[in-house]
């Protein structure tokens, strides 16, 4: 099954029949009204997990819910959210990849000040002054100094880099549906070198490439009262824990200390969000990179360092936007600027690796 689906009206006949409004549609469902306005107006094909949601709230299988014979294929200009709004409106960014264009939510802000492409309300895009989905490049990465290198890129090629805060998985995940340009991981160490290639091998098979982004230190932050000096004797105690979703090379960290007592506390986005956390103090304990730590003024306990590669598709190997990207990136001056940030060592960036 494709990971979108074209929609017919059958999803309208079938709601009206049942007397039901948009609204309750949406509940059944566990949708938003705006996605189903969308979807019966064949201005959204659903993802699978939304159409086997309506199947199933309509007591039909899919394959009966949305027929293709006589549903005219939206024109290939059309554009398709990448992934579905929130609630009933939302501003939206526009990129192109792999000729299709694609609409994203606006999202982490503070990674990407930028004005926004259209707005979405009750089902209908308004859109503003696009800044050109030709000329946008979607990264997913848990990279906290990702913003960073999206002004960086900006500067220095004109295009525009939009970073949405994604784990490893999920990332490469998305890169996989083709919904990003590029997804960051950082499962690699130097006990296990080759593990961001044979993830990205297992995904992607002999299409997926790897370009590295940095080399940095992942710990554990602590408060700056909390002056430890021993993984192990933190690993031992009954912390209250921020912790990265499982899956993720953060909470293999954290799962990983020696030691280590079951997982106690909250799982958090990101590894800024882990340092808030203990910062704020609702959370006494949690692994994420230096970068972050340095950056709440917290203390920090090295426990291993990870290799940051991004992965990326053959196919878009040869993308003006990627390859102002590597450029970038190999620049004697991003590299001596990545290095200068607490943890980070850039001295490999922009090397590209096979797989």
């Amino acid at each position: 099954m494709s990971d979108n689906i074209l929609a017919s009206n059958s999803v309208a006949a079938r709601r009206l029949a049942r007397k039901w409004s948009q609204a309750d549609l949406a509940q059944r469902a566990g949708i938003s009204r705006a996605a189903v306005s969308a979807i019966e107006g064949e201005r959204l094909s659903p993802s699978v997990a939304t159409a086997l949601a309506l199947a199933t709230v309509f007591e039909c299988s899919v394959e009966e819910l949305f027929q293709r014979g006589g549903v005219n294929p939206p024109s290939p200009v059309e554009p398709a959210w990448a992934w579905l709004p929130r609630g009933e409106s939302c501003r939206y960014w526009e990129a192109e990849i792999g000729r299709r264009r694609r609409l994203y939510p606006v999202e982490a802000v503070a990674l990407n000040p930028l004005p926004h492409d259209g707005i979405w309300r009750d089902g209908v895009l308004r859109e503003g002054a696009p800044a050109g989905p030709e000329t946008t490049l979607i990264m997913a990465t848990c990279d906290p100094a990702a913003g960073l290198l999206a002004a960086e890129y900006a500067r220095a090629s004109g295009f525009r880099l939009l970073v949405f805060p994604r784990g490893g998985r999920v990332a490469l995940e998305l890169l996989k549906q083709r919904l990003v340009h590029v997804a960051g991981l950082h499962y690699s160490t130097p006990e296990t070198p080759d593990r961001n290639a044979e993830t990205v091998r297992a995904s992607l098979g002999g299409e997926g490439r790897l370009l590295r982004l940095a080399q940095w230190e992942s710990g554990i932050a602590l408060a700056t009262d909390n002056h430890s000096r021993s993984t192990e004797a933190v690993a031992r105690r009954p912390l209250h824990w921020a912790a990265r979703e499982p899956g993720s090379a953060a909470r293999e960290c954290l799962d990983g200390l020696p030691g280590q007592r079951p997982f106690a506390g909250r799982e958090v986005d990101g590894h800024a969000a882990v340092a808030e956390a203990v910062r704020a103090g609702w959370a006494e304990a949690g692994v994420c990179v230096r970068f972050s730590a340095a950056e709440a003024g917290l203390n920090f306990l090295p426990v291993r360092t990870e290799t940051m590669d991004l992965g990326f598709h053959a196919a878009h190997q040869h993308d003006p936007r990627l390859l102002a990207l590597v450029r970038l990136l190999r620049t004697r001056a991003y590299r001596q600027r990545i290095s200068e940030l607490p943890g980070y060592d850039g001295r490999e960036t922009g090397e590209m690796l096979t797989l």
